[in-house]
């Protein structure tokens, strides 16, 4: 594709790294793929192997805590970001995705993640290892340190 100058700095694609162990990231990585996408959405199991190869430098034990997302050209989204950002890329949602992202906007983000860090927390799933099926609040993930399975919730 010839470029003149006006592509430089969009976004073509975005990959979305999600829980494969948390059935309400499931169930939203389903949603977004029934979703008209604008800007097209790769939805890769976070911690996974495919994970691994595309992004080496990334944090992926984080990105089992926290939703991630990444653009086409390097961008990093985590957290709040993360969901404006893949609202950002759904047809049906754009206008909301820049509204949240206002300042007016923000609280109602804050309070969908709190939403979602409960719903976790009560389910007592806590980050599985990539592509395989939760353990037990508590256990360690892939011989890493305990989670308390408490997402971080920008303050």
């Amino acid at each position: 594709m010839a470029t003149d100058g006006h592509d430089r700095g969009r976004l073509q694609r975005l990959t979305v790294l999600y829980d494969a162990g948390c059935p309400l990231c499931v169930h939203l990585r389903h949603w977004l793929k029934r979703q008209r996408q604008l800007v097209p959405l790769d939805l890769v199991p976070a911690g996974s192997d495919l994970a691994r190869r595309l992004f080496p430098g990334l944090d992926h034990r984080s990105t089992l805590r926290e939703i991630t997302v990444i653009g086409d050209g390097g961008q990093i989204y985590s957290g709040s970001a993360a969901w404006v950002v893949c609202l950002w890329a759904l047809a049906e949602h754009r206008a909301r995705a820049h509204w949240l992202a206002t300042p007016a906007g923000a609280p109602f983000v804050r309070v969908t993640m709190l939403a979602a860090a409960k719903y976790r927390e009560l389910s007592g799933v806590r980050p599985g290892p990539a592509g395989g099926p939760p353990g037990p609040a508590g256990a360690p993930a892939s011989g890493g340190p305990p989670c308390d399975d408490r997402c971080e919730i920008p303050r």
